[in-house]
């Protein structure tokens, strides 16, 4: 008789010891730790990649050094069990044409996002700054890794050139009249060392001119402050009868913005003359060329030589307000004399440098740290830029096309004004999700916004237009709520069916435990609060939900998982915890705790960083990796295997008369049980070898009962036995036993087979979800049966029914009371 359909569903320990890390099948005694600098950061950020037919790990370091500057790094460590040392990429070492860039503490490695369609990476550097004039502005840079980890493509949707883009053509007066030359060349040293030199910002170039015109030197030739000034105390005066202000105006205007000129920077001239020119007639026609040209005209009128002869300087001074641009008051200036020139190099500087962020307009994207955080989407790349817009954030997209920038009023409504000095770090997080329609719908999360946190649901087109669908607040000051996101497609089906949004620094009785809050996404894209994951009993600071990160179905239920990091848990120590998917939702309690501790007593903030994509044993399933302060793990995953269990009994019927063997000197019933059991896989294999998985098992025979009325034969008696399975094989044992003599028939005996894994710590780990015990009833109704057709052949026959050890009282009534009912009936 086949009894494996009475199974009685014992779960194994793990759902009553949820502390024990073998609870899951991450497995703590199999793992490799690749080791770095703590003070360069590694393992700040983890990524599991497959590029050039191998599997690696990234590993960001955003405080290592490139030659004296802290650039900050990436890591690549093969993942093949015989290899442990990872190898740096050097992509400190990029660099940006045409920009004064400053790269120290630019912080690369920060962010890392791994694309397996083309096998390249991004990582950003979000504190990357360049100069402009006085001021440094850390925009951010992120970098596209081509699959041979080389920098293919730089991305920078928050650079925008600097006010101080100018190309600026000085045209100065070196005819005989200018006397002395030298306090000329010191206003001409001491002006360009006011100028904001440099790629990105200003080239000057110096026209001379009397009667005729030389290029002293051009556009672009000379790349710093430093050569430029050098450059200018060579340059003597070249003298001339006249004076002719159009030619050397026109020369200047048609060739020297041509020689070295850069396409959209702001054209700039400065005439410094001490005379009415020559060819004043010629003016009307160059000033107008000039402002055709968008060149911004700044007039120097040096009147030593009207003073020294007395000389009436009205005309000149008219025709200098003529050759600079309106309004006169900006563009004009006039001197005494030639020594007088040094007073107004201040003045002339602040005229023409006018910088963004002064005067009191606040920042729109100097500051914006994009990068900060990173998510590939299907036509590009989103960053979080926390720091745009005076720190109330922003949310950028690079594309092939280019890059998108929204305006400023796209957030005013969920973030107006009157909060932005609370700097609400919109940008802190990113992520997308994909609705019920197949539409890409974007997520952004700004954990200060006023002071509680705030998650924005939003749509991006590619001109720029950012329309807020619906936003999630956060209900504590000061948890951060919003500042780790993920979207979670847990059936997969191909859409999101909840929304992970942590507050890591969620106060609660006392510490700082963190708590992550689980969102439904309705068919309609609305988000409805589900409920919460909390880790109780757990006095402690751990800031649950620093790092989330979704993996693949590790159970074999054809749910993906969550994996959340703890980083502070521990004394800092750090510890990673494991949540079951089921249907569209996440299971509330943990299923593996997975803490620092287990790996290595030197471990600290082991948690702070997750990701878990590649199957690296070839065991079917993921492989995670968990990054720590100076180091990251890889942690194998085990196989999921269930036990199948079956019980045949032999004979099929039990019958106390039929005494067929003795055992103890005694005459007993034989029967035999054959347990029969397979192994069966919850996940796929890549390897097609077969390994003997060991297994034990141990039979129970009417259990807790004493004496009990089944005896296992003395040859079986050994508990419990072993035996080698493979998956989809089976394997089958006879085990003999006899009933004893007894009183009660009336209940069944108990047979209990429970079954598990000789070796725990090895091969594959048992689904917690399936049993581990399978009960089954030996049911003695059949005794009953028989007797009953005895006694009515002795009935029958005139024979009474008397109290034997066969016919005890008890029995003995009901027989009695069913062979009158029998006899009557007759």
């Amino acid at each position: 008789m086949d009894y494996h359909h009475f199974l009685l569903l014992l779960l194994s320990t793990c759902s009553f010891l949820p502390d024990l890390q073998l609870c899951f099948n991450f497995d703590t005694k199999n793992f490799k730790i690749f080791s770095g600098s703590k003070e360069n950061q590694f393992g700040y950020t983890v990524q599991q990649h497959e590029a050039g037919g191998r599997q690696w790990l990234l590993v960001g370091a955003p405080f290592e050094s490139t030659g004296k500057q802290q650039t900050g790094d990436v890591f690549r460590c093969p993942l093949d069990r015989n290899s442990a040392n990872c190898t740096r990429l050097n992509l400190g070492n990029l660099s940006l044409d045409n920009v004064s860039e400053r790269k120290d503490k630019m912080r690369l490695g920060m962010t890392l996002t791994s694309n397996p369609k083309d096998s390249s990476f991004v990582t950003c550097g979000p504190l990357w700054s360049h100069q402009c004039g006085s001021s440094l502005y850390s925009t951010g840079i992120c970098s596209r890794v081509s699959r041979n980890f080389r920098l293919s493509h730089t991305i920078t949707p928050a650079l925008q050139r600097c006010e101080t883009f100018m190309d600026i053509v000085i045209v100065l007066d070196g005819s005989n009249s200018i006397y002395p030359w030298y306090e000329v060349q010191d206003f001409l040293i001491t002006i360009l060392q006011k100028f904001y030199i440099g790629p990105g910002q200003t080239q000057v170039g110096v026209v001379q001119y009397g009667s005729t015109v030389v290029h002293e030197f051009s556009l672009g030739e000379y790349q710093t402050v430093e050569d430029v000034v050098e450059a200018a105390r060579g340059i003597d005066q070249r003298g001339g009868e006249e004076t002719r202000t159009a030619l050397g105006i026109n020369v200047g205007r048609s060739e020297a913005f041509k020689r070295g000129g850069r396409p959209g920077a702001k054209k700039v001239m400065i005439v410094i003359t001490d005379g009415e020119s020559h060819d004043s007639s010629d003016l009307l026609q160059v000033v107008a060329d000039s402002e055709r040209d968008n060149v911004t005209m700044y007039a120097i009128a040096v009147l030593g030589y009207y003073n020294r002869r007395g000389i009436n300087p009205e005309a000149f001074l008219k025709e200098i307000k003529f050759i600079a641009s309106d309004p006169d008051e900006k563009h004009f200036f006039n001197v005494s004399d030639e020594s007088a020139l040094k007073d107004i190099v201040d003045a002339l500087g602040e005229r023409i440098f006018s910088l963004e962020g002064s005067q009191g307009r606040g920042f729109g994207l100097q500051m914006a740290q994009a990068g900060f955080s990173s998510h590939l989407v299907r036509d590009g790349v989103l960053l979080g830029a926390v720091g745009a817009y005076d720190w109330n954030g922003a949310v950028l997209k690079e594309t092939k096309h280019g890059k998108v920038v929204p305006p400023k009023s796209s957030y005013k409504d969920e973030f107006p004004d009157e909060l932005k000095n609370h700097g609400a770090y919109l940008g802190y997080s990113v992520g997308s999700l994909i609705s019920s329609r197949g539409s890409q719908i974007y997520v952004s999360g700004a954990p200060r916004f006023n002071h509680t946190g705030k998650v924005i649901v939003f749509t991006l087109k590619n001109n720029g237009n950012l329309t807020i669908l619906q936003a999630l607040l956060g209900e504590q000051i000061g948890s951060y709520f919003g500042s780790v996101l993920l979207s979670m497609d847990v059936d997969g089906d191909g859409q999101t069916d909840v929304l992970v949004v942590a507050a890591p620094m969620f106060y609660s009785q006392g510490w700082e435990r963190g708590k992550v809050y689980i969102y439904t996404v309705t068919p309609q894209t609305s988000f409805i609060l589900q409920g919460a994951l909390e880790v109780y009993g757990r006095s402690q600071n751990s800031r649950l939900g620093s790092a989330l990160a979704q993996i693949p179905d590790m159970n074999g239920d054809g749910f993906r998982e969550l994996v959340v990091g703890a980083p502070l848990e521990d004394d800092h120590q750090g510890a990673v915890y494991v949540f079951y998917g089921q249907d569209k939702t996440i299971q509330r309690q943990y299923r593996q705790h997975l803490s620092a501790a287990g790996f290595s007593a030197g471990l600290q903030y082991f948690g702070q960083s997750l990701h878990g994509v590649l199957d690296v044993n070839g065991d079917g399933l993921v492989d995670l990796a968990v990054g720590a302060l100076g180091a990251a793990v890889i942690i194998w995953s085990r196989g999921v295997v269930r036990i199948q269990a079956k019980l045949t009994f032999e004979p099929e019927k039990v019958n106390i008369f039929n005494k067929d063997c003795r055992r103890g000197g005694k005459e007993v019933t034989c029967m035999s049980v054959t347990v029969c059991l397979s192994l069966d896989s919850r996940t796929k294999s890549r390897t097609k070898s077969r390994t003997d998985v060991a297994v034990w098992y141990s039979l129970v025979l009417d259990e807790r009962r004493f004496p009990p009325r089944a005896v296992l034969d003395e040859s079986d008696r050994q508990q419990p036995r072993s035996l080698f399975l493979q998956v989809g094989g089976q394997s089958c044992r006879r085990i003999s036993f006899s009933i004893q003599d007894t009183a009660d028939y009336g209940r069944p005996i108990a047979v209990v087979l429970e079954t598990g894994l000789k070796n725990p710590d090895e091969g594959p780990v048992l689904d917690p979800d399936w049993p581990s015990v399978l009960r089954a009833e030996v049911v003695q109704l059949m005794f009953i049966a028989e007797l009953m057709e005895r006694l009515y052949r002795s009935t029958r026959s005139g024979g009474k029914i008397k109290q034997t050890r066969l016919f005890p009282a008890r029995l003995r009534r009901l027989l009695k009371g069913f062979v009158k009912t029998e006899a009557g009936g007759a």
